[in-house]
């Protein structure tokens, strides 16, 4: 759930252009990653007592910072690893806001096929990151 979760808040930040910088994609998605999973800990209902709760974020702390740069690697690996149009399809749905009509213009498509390549582009970089990130 946290890995939909880190994909919905950071499509939805991306809307909203809260990323400056398109170079820093993977740190935006491992801050967001570390916001909800910090977001998450703190609203489970049973609170542990405080000398549990120290021990626990020094276990915690170094657990995320990895699980973060491991979602931070795949998602660009998966990015790496898909044609350079459903990236840019990617790009332009989530960086710039565009519509599929808009990029189907500015690609030569047609919007039904800007629609399907961004739909399986997402899911299979959410897939990736489900299937990796269950192993741990």
């Amino acid at each position: 759930d946290l890995v939909q979760d880190v994909l919905l808040a950071t499509i939805m930040a991306l809307r909203k252009g809260q990323l400056l910088d398109r170079d820093k994609l993977a740190a935006f998605v491992n801050g967001t990653a570390r916001n909800l999973i910090n977001n998450h800990l703190r609203g489970q209902a049973q609170r542990p007592s405080f000398e549990d709760l120290r021990e626990d974020l020094a276990k915690v702390d170094s657990s995320n910072e990895i699980e973060e740069a491991e979602r931070a690697r795949l998602v660009g690996e998966a990015l790496k690893d898909m044609r350079e149009q459903d990236r840019e399809i990617l790009q332009m749905t989530l960086v710039e806001g565009k519509k599929p009509g808009e990029i189907a213009v500015a690609l030569g498509l047609t919007a039904e096929v800007v629609r399907t390549r961004k739909l399986r582009a997402s899911k299979k970089i959410a897939e990736l990151l489900e299937k990796k990130m269950s192993r741990r």
